[in-house]
């Protein structure tokens, strides 16, 4: 069942640390985080702020070429985050152990998840990120907890 977490309107840069907060807190729910959004929307961005917020060390970049990049938090463990722009087809995900990353219980950071549909766990969180005015962003964070919806 779909559940919407939470929407932030008029999201410049300066705002994202807020939203990384509120992901931060929801990680004991939900540790795989799918980012959507076009090219320069601010996937890797926010997903910079976590990084901070979990106290990531390390500076944090786009795994555009090495697909994935494991960084050590204070007090959460690891994280992984994921690009997938530049894979040909799901196998090629498949082969690096997105499912060990995936149910491994850690937090996992997904860019580009259109692109591996197949591979994404029935429980997981969505960020939706929709660019306005090209520095205005609408970010919609929902929920998605493996559970099927009644449809009458």
């Amino acid at each position: 069942m779909i559940r919407e977490g939470k929407v932030f309107r008029s999201v410049g840069v300066s705002e994202m640390k807020e939203i990384a907060q509120y992901i931060v807190q929801e990680l004991g729910r939900f540790q795989v985080w799918l980012f959507y959004g076009e090219l320069g929307s601010g996937k890797t961005t926010l997903i910079k702020e976590i990084g901070k917020v979990l106290g990531v060390s390390d500076t944090m970049s786009s795994p555009t070429f090495s697909i994935i990049n494991e960084y050590e938090t204070k007090g959460y463990g690891k994280v992984f985050h994921f690009d997938f722009y530049r894979i040909k087809n799901e196998a090629e995900a498949y082969d690096i152990g997105t499912d060990e990353y995936f149910y491994s219980g850690l937090p996992c950071f997904v860019e580009w998840p259109e692109k591996i549909p197949s591979l994404i766990p029935s429980v997981h969180a969505n960020v939706a990120i929709q660019v306005e005015n090209n520095t205005q962003r609408t970010i919609v964070i929902s929920f998605h907890d493996g559970e099927k919806e009644n449809r009458l």
